[in-house]
């Protein structure tokens, strides 16, 4: 299965937009406390058993500003912080750090989920403004998906033993507490559902 059609250097995606594959507010499965999660669209790993191969595909999905999902955020008091995920953040890292500077100066916390290592992150072959993004980032969970490594544990905070949870605000350490094991469902106004949530524990 290969979603992809283009690069992610073959996209234009305008200044202060993010090109993403969905948007949910007030999640509790994906970092501490009640947060927003933004899954980007785009990536060139396609882990086997992914939970978003949808997310693949780097051509335009939807578009929105930078500003306009700030106050999307904003306007849900719940929103504790937001969660960047999807496909792979860091091929938007430019965009995404204008929205964490917005976000952050207002008070919520950043964590971001990438397929890269955080040492390829900060290598001189990082995508562009990765460096930039890691410097907003309260906690990352950095490294691909790799079945062979499964955990499917329900109080692992990954899913699989390669990858790391990498938390830069010391405020954060005693927060570590979503759990694997849950799936959220939301229903958005027109219907559409969107499940989110580590879907591979088996009791």
């Amino acid at each position: 299965m290969n979603q992809q059609t283009v690069s992610p250097q073959q996209v234009s995606i305008p200044a202060g937009y993010l090109n993403i594959m969905g948007y949910v507010d007030e999640s509790e499965v994906n970092g501490p406390g009640v947060r927003a999660v933004v899954w980007l669209q785009g990536c060139d790993r396609h882990c086997d058993n992914c939970f978003n191969p949808q997310s693949w595909s780097f051509e335009i999905n939807q578009l929105i500003s930078v500003e306009a999902l700030a106050e999307q955020i904003l306007s849900q008091p719940r929103n504790q912080g937001v969660t960047f995920s999807g496909g792979e953040p860091f091929w938007q890292a430019i965009a995404l750090t204008q929205l964490a500077r917005r976000l952050k100066g207002e008070g919520l916390n950043i964590m971001s989920f990438s397929g890269f290592t955080l040492q390829e992150l900060q290598s001189p072959q990082a995508p562009a403004g990765a460096s930039d993004l890691l410097k907003e980032l309260d906690i990352l969970v950095d490294g691909p998906y790799q079945p062979s490594q499964a955990i499917n544990e329900a109080n692992s905070l990954v899913s699989s033993r390669n990858q790391r949870v990498r938390v830069f605000n010391p405020s954060l350490e005693n927060q570590l507490d979503w759990a694997s094991d849950q799936i959220e469902v939301h229903i958005l106004k027109d219907g559409t559902r969107i499940i989110t949530g580590f879907h591979g524990y088996q009791p």
